[in-house]
């Protein structure tokens, strides 16, 4: 659908859609993730009106020709294959696929050539009546913008958006198991998950601030004993991925192959060790890297409107920076052991290794290590 929109929409051609907006200085462009798809067009000031024209003709008026379907379906399979050529790509959509299988949520977001094929411009263009209806679409602009106009421009251009019936949510529920892959690389690439909390819990900002800690950066615990102490890794980092109903933390880490099992056992002790005890210092630190990474991205118009967007659809408001910035600073030690805790309570992990198959045995090392 993001591919498809842009090969004509309304009254606008392919080539149309983007010379239009570049013949203003502006660009357009969109990503799709596994709860959202983002359309977006940067311009400048005076811009407000043709974007949202265009922006509504791509979400509520696209053409779906079924020439074009084809041959898209041939653009996406080479994106497919570039992925699959990627190994800090496919180990991701590995260790996705073991944390939620048999899943949306555990499908890659690109698919794959057989569930491309079956795919019809009448299938599609129902599919899009119910997801980019009223309730689920949010608008957001931010830069030189006027309030009014964008209102006003807003409900010329987006008032024929019609309500249909939804599909009924499905919780997402974390199965985790292993996937390994053995391929001829240079590095193992490993990628280690475990089942943690949605936007809109209370653990939220404790979430953020355990995987800071955990491998955030240079400071972190997983740089400072996996690399600086033990040359374990090069590339070794923690994050927290949040969704409507279920996250994850997930460890990414990159090693020579004979290096993996003690890299995972190093992982898991020190997801261990964090849930144990917090360093008031690190608590600081994390805290002041969190605000400088949300704040600091308001600084560019497109990222505010985005983050703005990512608010409504996530927490069903916009949160203010000193809200934010309140929530952050009330995390306790107490709050990230807690966090540490229910990450290892369920005793499910997900674990992908993607390389030479001396490698493989990472995945047992990890899970041992982390609930014995």
């Amino acid at each position: 659908m993001e591919h498809m929109v842009f090969k004509g929409a309304g009254q606008r051609s392919a080539k149309d859609i983007v010379e239009v907006i570049e013949a203003e200085g502006g660009n357009i462009n969109a990503a799709t993730g596994y709860e959202r798809t983002s359309f977006q067009v940067r311009a400048l000031a005076g811009g407000l009106d043709l974007g949202s024209s265009v922006l509504s003709d791509l979400v509520l008026r696209p053409r779906l020709n079924a020439d074009d379907l084809a041959r898209e379906k041939q653009v996406i399979a080479q994106e497919i294959a570039e992925a699959l050529d990627s190994p800090d790509d496919l180990v991701f959509e590995m260790a996705q696929d073991a944390a939620f299988e048999g899943q949306s949520l555990g499908r890659s977001i690109l698919g794959t050539e057989d569930s491309l094929a079956p795919a019809t411009p009448e299938a599609l263009s129902e599919w899009r009546g119910y997801l980019y209806a009223p309730e689920t679409l949010v608008i957001a602009a931010s830069g030189a913008v006027d309030e009014d106009d964008l209102l006003r421009f807003v409900e010329r251009d987006f008032a024929g958006a019609e309500s249909r019936p939804s599909e009924q949510h499905v919780i997402a529920d974390f199965t985790g198991g292993v996937r390994t892959q053995a391929k001829n690389l240079e590095q193992a690439n490993l990628v280690f998950m475990l089942p943690t909390v949605g936007f809109g819990h209370e653990d939220y900002f404790a979430l953020r601030l355990f995987a800071e800690i955990l491998g955030g950066g240079m400071a972190s615990r997983l740089f400072q004993e996996a690399r600086e102490k033990r040359g374990l890794a090069y590339a070794v980092d923690a994050y927290s991925e949040s969704y409507l109903d279920q996250g994850v933390l997930g460890i990414f880490a990159g090693c020579a192959a004979k290096d993996a099992a003690e890299l995972a056992r190093v992982a898991a002790g020190e997801i261990g060790g964090l849930a144990q005890r917090v360093e008031p210092s690190e608590l600081a630190r994390a805290k002041a890297q969190l605000k400088s990474g949300l704040f600091m991205a308001r600084e560019s118009p497109l990222a505010r409107a985005e983050q703005a967007a990512g608010q409504v659809l996530s927490f069903g408001r916009q949160l203010t920076t000193a809200e934010i910035a309140r929530d952050i600073e009330a995390v306790s030690a107490e709050d990230l052991m807690r966090v540490g805790a229910n990450l290892t309570r369920p005793g499910r992990a997900a674990v992908s290794v993607l390389g030479p198959r001396s490698a493989h045995k990472a995945s047992q090392a990890f899970l041992q290590t982390l609930f014995g």
